[in-house]
């Protein structure tokens, strides 16, 4: 029997999705793709999956990127239909579950924006990442370009203009990831960090995640959106049994309401 292409396991209220095409260094083909946006829009839907980690399979790397193999011999992904659409939200950091990606090794090309689509980032000691795209006359269209609304300019400019990989010490330095641990520890890392976010109120969080990301990019528009969410997570049931559950020294029980 062949295996998927992504393998989609939950553990209590994290879901986790592991690309599963090792012989190919988990590169991006039409069904990966599909498939990453799919799992993405079931795990938003979903009201007991409360964080989501991203990883690979194997040794080898996290993902190399687009396929070129598959691209050459006319399989053009699509970025049409539920999957193509969520797989747009992924990449715009739109997704509004939070993502932890657990780079279990290299990531390259659309595989570093991948790693770009999640919130937090736990790294193998032993991965390496860039944006090579120039090397082959080509730029990094898959979210790539949009380096510097996540590192320092300077940082984001080196990497996408010489395309070179650099060490996953010195992206922590950048701010490219948060955690590098040994890599038989990443996805132990990023588990822990998942379900850490996992247990605070599911409300609080996902205006959390899109308030602090648009603020990068729309200062004003985050200013407004606070305005608006601020009545609706303040009033909400979840407000108060989180004041409650502090008072009674309890852990809170959250219902996302």
């Amino acid at each position: 029997m062949t295996e998927p292409v992504l393998i989609t396991t939950t553990q209590d209220a994290v879901r986790v999705l592991r690309l599963n095409r090792p012989e190919a260094r988990n590169a991006l083909n039409s069904a990966l793709l599909d498939a990453i946006g799919l799992a993405l829009a079931a795990a938003e839907a979903d009201s007991e999956v409360r964080c989501v980690v991203l990883t690979g399979t194997g040794d080898k790397a996290f993902c190399a990127g687009m396929d070129l193999r598959s691209f050459s011999s006319g399989d053009t992904p699509s970025l049409e239909g539920t999957g193509g659409e969520y797989f747009l939200k992924f990449i715009r950091g739109e997704v509004k579950v939070p993502i932890v990606g657990a780079a279990n090794a290299t990531a390259v090309a659309g595989g570093l924006e991948l790693l770009m689509g999640c919130d937090v980032v736990v790294a193998s000691d032993q991965a390496r990442f860039g944006l090579p795209e120039v090397q082959r006359g080509l730029f990094a269209a898959g979210g790539g370009v949009l380096l510097g609304a996540r590192i320092p300019l300077a940082f984001a400019l080196e990497i996408a203009l010489t395309g070179d990989l650099i060490s996953a010490d010195r992206a922590a330095l950048m701010g490219l990831v948060n955690h590098v641990v040994a890599a038989d520890r990443v996805m132990e890392t990023a588990l822990q960090l998942a379900q850490r976010i996992a247990a605070n109120g599911p409300l609080g969080v996902t205006a959390t995640k899109e308030l602090v990301r648009l603020s990068v990019t729309d200062i004003a528009r985050a200013a407004q959106r606070q305005a608006e969410l601020h009545p609706l997570v303040f009033g909400s049931h979840d407000a108060q049994e989180g004041a409650l559950a502090f008072v009674e020294k309890r852990p809170p029980v959250w219902t996302g309401e």
